[in-house]
């Protein structure tokens, strides 16, 4: 099965399943718009919780705001989204279709990443054992050829981009043959700029209106909180604020399910810090971050730091910490240092002295500022496509699974009588009422318990609790583990100590300290 093909199943599972719909689909749906179900709210609040938790409670100098939507829009003049808030997009003439320029050669570059890939596949396999990667990779002709050119539309992309040079970026398109993947032909019209932000408009009539913008990042909600929350929690440098919340942008190119789409949930966090020691910062939330990740058992080879070659407007060091999703590798958080820029750029556009007092050196400042910006959604797809397996069985059977994280998995436990019986249900309904209380959990006695099994596992549920006829006389239960299909003989009263072991949201955080 292909990639691609294990996406489409992906996404056809995450609706069957209620974990996301399309929005508005019995209107024929919303471009790039998505709902939540059932399954997937739960996933995403666990999510949630955990870098919350990591964030507020693992450091006592860090606190969390909630920020409102709607903003002064002089905030967006201030902060730059006004007048550079752009994407470089691109039309094919043939098909009609739009498509952000550095996105086609991000996809070029790609491609050519994949061929260099698979001549070192092949190199594997015909030296086996003594293969040296390294030494293949710096020897082979046809892998040369590869990376050289990736270096070379890399070099030339990122001059384009960092001149705002439009006409260079059309021209590498073409010099790159880069064909539209609709009509396959390389008719484009030249590259404009597209301003991201939705305006609407605020007042009682239309002649009183004004424009104002749905925020297009979450981040200038926490700059222009910074003396509220520094004065009233009496915060020393360093400190941190943290928010969660929804975040729209006009993409004219949304693609990829929720990877990227117009209304979507960011997780951020401005951490201030004294002039100069910036780059300590930035290295520690570098690693700190990436342990986070990490910690939820995706696997360490899927993630990997990509350093910003064009640094934003406001930035003196850039990283994004890339997941390898079923279409490759892509931006999954962006950490930053983003100098005094914002803070400065708010004190001059409000009239308002935004400055720490630090009493240790006596004086005034303007800190600076250390961003970590992680896509909600994004997370909850890493997760997805992580989680998603299918087996093969010994009965010769497939079982769709997916592997969560027992912490984030949606639903931890499912109590199942082993038939509908008066006297099974009884005791089943009493260990559901007992569970719910810490877990959440479900209720299930239709089908057979195989086919409940099977349903609990294409959610993902870490534990199921089978009640059959012997707990009448041995007040005890089967207990299968998702995973390992094991079953296992327990009482009703160790049930509680064995799922909470599993799935403590404590045990996931020491891993961070």
């Amino acid at each position: 099965m292909t990639q691609d093909e294990l996406f489409k199943n992906l996404i056809a599972h995450t609706k069957e399943y209620g974990f996301i719909f399309p929005s508005s689909e019995i209107y024929d749906g919303l471009s790039a718009v998505y709902d939540y179900g059932q399954m997937g709210s739960e996933l995403k609040n666990n999510i949630k919780k955990y870098w919350w938790d990591a964030m507020v409670k693992l450091h006592e100098n860090i606190v969390g705001i909630d920020s409102c939507i709607f903003m002064h829009p002089k905030i967006w003049k201030a902060s730059g989204h006004v007048d550079a808030f752009n994407d470089p997009l691109i039309d094919n003439k043939d098909s009609k279709k739009r498509y952000r320029a550095d996105v086609l050669l991000e996809d070029y570059i790609a491609k050519l990443e994949a061929k260099a890939n698979k001549e070192v596949e092949k190199g594997k396999k015909r030296f086996g054992d003594s293969f040296n990667e390294q030494q293949f990779r710096e020897t082979n002709p046809n892998v040369l050829r590869e990376t050289t050119k990736i270096q070379q539309v890399r070099e030339r992309m990122t001059k384009a981009l960092n001149d705002n040079d439009l006409t260079a970026l059309r021209q590498l398109i073409i010099d790159c043959e880069i064909a539209d993947p609709i009509s396959g032909t390389k008719n484009w019209t030249d590259v404009r700029q597209f301003n991201l932000m939705f305006s609407t408009q605020v007042g009682s009539v239309s002649d009183d209106a004004g424009t104002i913008y749905l925020r297009p990042e979450t981040a200038q909600g926490i700059f222009v909180n910074f003396l509220n929350v520094q004065k009233s929690g009496r915060m020393k440098i360093p400190f941190g604020i943290a928010q969660i919340g929804k975040a729209f942008r006009n993409e004219i190119v949304a693609r990829q399910f929720i990877f990227r789409m117009r209304e979507f949930e960011q997780m951020e966090m401005q951490f201030f810090v004294k002039p100069g020691e910036e780059m300590k910062w930035f290295e520690y939330w570098k690693q700190h971050r990436l342990a986070w990740h990490t910690a939820i058992g995706l696997g360490k080879e899927n993630y990997r730091f990509h350093d910003h070659e064009k640094l934003a407007h406001y930035a003196n060091a850039a990283t994004d910490i890339e997941f390898n999703f079923p279409f490759g590798f892509k931006e999954l958080e962006g950490i930053h240092s983003r100098t005094d820029y914002d803070l400065r750029r708010h004190q001059e556009f409000s009239g308002k002295k935004i400055q720490y007092f630090d009493p240790e050196d006596n004086a005034s400042y303007t800190p600076y500022d250390i961003e970590t910006s992680i896509g909600l959604d994004r997370t909850v797809l890493a997760v997805l496509s992580s989680a998603y397996n299918v087996e093969k069985l010994e009965n010769g059977e497939e079982r769709v699974v997916m592997k969560f994280h027992p912490v984030l998995a949606p639903v931890k436990v499912a109590v199942l009588p082993l038939v509908k019986k008066d006297e099974l249900s009884a005791v089943a309904q009493k260990i559901m009422d007992e569970l719910k209380f810490d877990f959440n959990c479900q209720y299930e006695e239709k089908d057979t318990i195989g086919k409940r099994y099977r349903r609990q596992d294409a959610i993902g549920t870490p534990f199921c609790v089978t009640v059959d006829f012997d707990t009448l006389n041995d007040n005890a239960v089967t207990l299968r583990e998702r995973d390992s299909m094991k079953q296992e003989r327990v009482p009703i009263e160790k049930i509680h100590e064995i799922v909470a072991q599993k799935v403590s949201m404590k045990r996931l955080l020491e891993q961070l300290k």
